[in-house]
């Protein structure tokens, strides 16, 4: 286990919200050894004091539910330094010292590959390892170029490029219903199957991210990444184990099966929208145009949804619909997959039976079945539905991917040609709506999104 955790960014809002609360719960379950030491490095000309008192501010607002003397020992054991992360001088201090690190890169995307540079000039540790947020570049070229570098600096085995999305207990459990009961697996197809949808939609608005959304948008910062993950998961074929290669390659099987859309495709099978002012519960929201930080001219969208089809034999016949969008009415969150309805039906009434519909809830976490039964007049239909809450999860979705990272463990991490694959998909919609092909919708916030238009 690596004792050594360097953060890149660390004053940032990453750290801040979930790294530091992740380390306080791996030490709470007992996962830290008392020698464990993160070490937490940006531009700030601050001391170890003030870094202490700004994490334990974090702490306290960010993992209120952990021991309070468990966020004291976390704070108090973090070591702060200066540095300029694109800087190989101020890197090999950092790195300097007995034994392999684990440098966490919680900076914008776009300076990775000064970053990794530096990295590879500072002569990290044998069995060092170097972790990157998502997104993993900017497209499929800047992807290809990110990948060169890192095979320069360490090996693949020792790269995690992590999506926290793989680590939550929710999403996990679709991989896991489908493989262990036997009721779900022989029907987990298209013959049963007529459409998947993935949908991350939150009321939450920018929130003060400008910074990195304005130059990202709803597809690259979801779809590219979080759902195209939960895709894999839903739609791979049984692996033959859950070790690192087994499933890393049957998640790139997905990905390389999604036909390749075309500028009429995705016409038809994309919208993108950005919200204007509304109000969502309680609070005004601004047009995402008049938020501070955003350049209008951009035409950053908010709202994105793209649906996919697998040339598969398993899935030849499925949609698969993709959707996330920011500053809607409600959270929505949540897999949701939708069977044909049955051949026939015996009541004589001409009835139609509503198809079942399985939802995975991911945030918060649940299990939902819609079937339909008899009602209490004789030969009626009537909706039946199963609800089942999940434990809570042990560790928070980051908590386990740190843990991973500390032992080694990159089942959960995206490998190099799966994360191109992922850009691969995408590059035909990027190219279109780049092109102005899909006119860019808007919404009020607080609403359900776009009016859904008719696509022939």
């Amino acid at each position: 286990m690596i004792n050594r955790l360097i953060v890149l960014g660390a004053t940032g809002d990453l750290n801040a919200r979930y790294l530091l609360p992740a380390l306080a719960a791996l030490r709470a379950a007992g996962h830290l050894p008392d020698r464990f030491e993160p070490i937490c490095a940006d531009r700030r000309n601050w001391t170890d004091e003030e870094f202490r008192r700004w994490a334990s501010a974090q702490l306290d607002r960010h993992a209120a539910t952990e021991p309070g003397e468990v966020r004291k020992a976390i704070a108090d054991s973090a070591r702060y330094r200066q540095a300029d992360a694109t800087d190989a001088a101020d890197i090999a201090s950092l790195v300097a010292g007995d034994g392999p690190v684990a440098v966490y890169l919680a900076l914008p995307p776009g300076i990775f590959p000064g970053v990794v540079a530096a990295l590879g000039a500072a002569n990290l540790p044998p069995g060092s390892r170097i972790v990157l947020e998502k997104p993993f570049g900017e497209d499929l070229d800047s992807a290809v170029e990110l990948n060169r570098l890192l095979m320069g600096v360490v090996p693949e085995q020792a790269v995690f490029r992590v999506d926290h999305f793989l680590a939550m207990t929710t999403v996990q459990n679709v991989l896991g219903s489908r493989l262990a009961n036997r009721v779900l697996e022989p029907i987990w197809n298209s013959a049963h199957i007529a459409e998947v949808e993935i949908v991350w939609d939150e009321s939450l608005a920018l929130e003060g991210r400008a910074g990195y959304y304005d130059g990202a948008g709803a597809l690259k910062d979801m779809v590219q990444n979080h759902l195209l993950q939960v895709l894999c998961l839903v739609a791979m074929e049984p692996p033959f184990s859950l070790s690192e290669r087994d499933l890393r390659d049957r998640k790139i099987d997905v990905l390389r099966s999604v036909r390749p859309l075309t500028d009429a495709d995705v016409v038809r099978r994309t919208r993108r929208a950005r919200y204007l002012a509304g109000r969502i519960a309680d609070r005004d929201v601004p047009a995402y145009a008049e938020e501070e930080g955003v350049d209008p001219g951009r035409g950053t969208e908010t709202f994105a949804e793209v649906e996919l089809e697998l040339e598969s034999w398993r899935w030849s016949g499925t949609t698969f619909r993709l959707r996330t969008g920011k500053a809607l009415g409600h959270d929505r969150k949540e897999v949701t997959v939708r069977f044909r309805p049955v051949p026939h039906l015996p009541f004589g009434l001409g009835e139609e039976a509503a198809p079942n519909v399985l939802r995975f809830g991911l945030e918060p976490e649940s299990m939902t079945l819609a079937l339909t039964g008899i009602g209490a007049a004789t030969h009626t239909l009537a909706p039946l539905t199963l609800t089942a809450q999940l434990a809570p999860p042990g560790l928070p979705a980051y908590g386990r991917l740190l843990l991973d990272v500390l032992h080694g463990n990159a089942a959960l991490s995206i490998r190099g040609d799966e994360a191109e694959e992922a850009w691969r998909v995408l590059a035909p919609v990027m190219s279109a709506w780049s092109r102005g092909l899909v006119p860019l919708a808007e919404y009020p916030a607080g609403s359900d999104g776009p009016t859904a238009e008719r696509r022939g």
